[in-house]
């Protein structure tokens, strides 16, 4: 009974590693590369160009900051803002100047790393065949990990202190120029495009308060304190503002269904070679 059990557990391990493991293959490549069109956002023909698509954004009963962001592929290639100043109440508007874009690192990063994905899976011959569970297995860690990292690049954001985001070059990006006591820090969080606005104000030499720095953070409360040119800042107000991108949405889909897939062949391959083993032992 145990050698015929090990027929059958051989013959459908040896057609997984040379039929089943290559459908997967192809299904996790189709699958990766309408999320890496979904990154790069082609238009007609006209191969690496990228369209330029607006959002407005949007924060529940805030109208300190309004403004409309336009993305173009990895790139904010636009924002106009207006910003309601807490002393005056006067309204400033703010745009990037048009010599200027600001690359999103996150979804250049995100895009690379479905791209390293895409090539592990094609790097092969057409007629190659695997043969050992381990070898797949290793494959599907490989892939795994990228696509990971992809998804992670998109869902968790730079923590950032407060004078790396004072000395970015977001600051030099608009006309007129951010006054010293604004500033600007945008950013990926899952599927949405996101823009938080600190106001400061000055702390005077002679305060009494205890002047301690704040750290590294995705967002920065209000009384958060740091020092940026010789001048000491506390954040005064916060505002975060955002604008769901739906193809960010479709990349995170894609991520996940391909993780699925990847982990469903690995669970596979697992049991397979452990029946084989088990009915060898017997």
């Amino acid at each position: 009974m145990a050698a015929a059990e090990r027929v059958v557990l051989e013959e459908e391990f040896k057609w997984l590693l040379q039929e089943e493991v290559h459908a997967v293959l192809k299904q996790l490549q189709d699958i990766l590369k309408e999320a890496s069109q979904r990154f790069a956002l082609p238009v007609g023909g006209s191969e690496g160009a990228a369209k330029q698509e607006s959002f407005v954004l949007s924060a529940a009963g805030m109208d300190q900051v309004k403004g409309v962001l336009t993305l173009q592929g990895d790139a904010l290639c636009q924002a106009d803002l207006n910003l309601k100043m807490p002393r005056s109440n006067q309204i400033m508007h703010f745009a990037f100047r048009e010599d200027k874009q600001w690359k999103l690192q996150q979804i250049q990063d995100a895009r690379n790393h479905v791209n390293k994905a895409i090539y592990l899976l094609m790097n092969r011959d057409v007629n190659y065949r695997f043969k050992t569970g381990s070898e797949v297995l290793k494959l599907m860690d490989a892939v795994m990990l990228q696509l990971s990292r992809a998804r992670n690049r998109l869902t968790t954001p730079a923590t950032l202190s407060l004078p790396e985001i004072a000395s970015s070059g977001l600051t030099k990006m608009f006309s007129p120029v951010l006054p010293p006591d604004i500033l600007v820090n945008f950013y990926i969080n899952l599927n949405k495009l996101c823009l938080t606005v600190y106001q400061l104000h000055v702390l005077q030499p002679s305060t009494t308060k205890n002047f301690k720095p704040a750290g590294g953070s995705i967002l920065h409360n209000p009384g958060a304190m740091f020092e940026f040119s010789n001048q000491r800042y506390e954040v005064s107000h916060v505002h975060k503002m955002e604008c769901v991108v739906p193809w960010l949405n479709d990349a995170l889909v894609f991520f996940t269904v391909s993780l699925q897939l990847c982990q469903q062949l690995k669970d596979k391959v697992m049991a397979l070679e452990k029946g084989t083993y088990d009915i060898l032992k017997i």
